[in-house]
């Protein structure tokens, strides 16, 4: 091998070898930035967790105003699904452990892979985050499990994320409205539905889907939360869906290049 060739060789590595450590950097980054903004969304919660005395009269409104919209049982949904443990079991493990490993692991991957993608989803995530916290804050709520005619399935398995304890704890219970797992599982799957090509990723639509009967299931949320952050969701989309979104996607496989034009 010649020298010239060498020098390419170890021009090639240097170049990946700062790639490399570029990804890195940006990846601990954005982990610091999500972490600080989780941390200032938890403390917001707990703001919001001093002014739940109007808790309780909230449910009993939402179980109204849904009853008006002839929105389906969601006690005699629950009630259906009791009669299946293993779905119960399942329906309590999903609530427990997707929703945030699954949530961090697509931001991870988009941005190592798709970082200028990434960015718009962040900053959508942000928003819609913030939004959900307002009305956390504004509109604190008990959730159905604490409603007479519900069943914690949580604590019924001995699987429950919260302990038997509903005004105490590190975790604001009466935060259900809107319902963040069903945002944030909404948010995840259009994002890759947008960013990627695999003819596999409609299957995305699954993972909000599951959430929202999930949340229905474990007596977590109402109908109603489901509805409210989709709808905030969609206030945010012009964030995901500013120009750029798509720059860094690679094309398919069997995409045919353009022609170029004989002059």
């Amino acid at each position: 091998m010649g020298t010239q060739a060498l020098e390419r060789v170890g021009l090639g590595g240097e170049e990946q070898g700062q790639r490399r450590a570029q990804t890195f950097w940006r990846v601990v980054r954005e982990a610091v930035l999500l972490t600080t903004l989780f941390l200032v969304y938890s403390l917001g919660r707990q703001i919001a967790a001093r002014h739940t005395g109007s808790a309780f009269g909230h449910a009993h409104e939402v179980l109204a105003f849904q009853n008006w919209l002839h929105l389906p049982n969601e006690a005699s949904v629950q009630h259906w699904a009791l009669q299946f443990p293993p779905l119960i079991r399942g329906a309590n493990l999903y609530y427990a452990s997707v929703h945030a490993p699954l949530t961090a692991a697509v931001l991870l991957w988009l941005s190592i892979w798709r970082p200028k993608a990434y960015s718009h989803v962040r900053w959508t995530m942000v928003s819609l985050t913030g939004l959900a916290l307002v009305g956390h804050i504004a509109f604190p709520l008990a959730p159905p499990r604490m409603m007479p005619g519900f069943v914690d399935t949580g604590l019924r398995f001995g699987e429950s994320v919260y302990g038997p304890d509903h005004s105490g704890g590190p975790v604001n219970q009466f935060a259900a409205m809107p319902s963040l797992h069903v945002g944030w599982a909404a948010l995840i799957a259009l994002s890759m539905i947008l960013i990627t090509r695999s003819r596999w990723r409609w299957l995305w639509l699954l993972h909000p889907i599951i959430t929202f009967a999930v949340v229905v299931m474990t007596a977590n949320h109402y109908w109603l939360d489901g509805i409210v952050v989709l709808l905030l969701l969609a206030l945010s989309l012009p964030l995901l869906l500013r120009p750029g979104l798509h720059i860094d996607r690679p094309h398919a496989r069997n995409s045919v290049p353009p022609r170029k034009v004989l002059k």
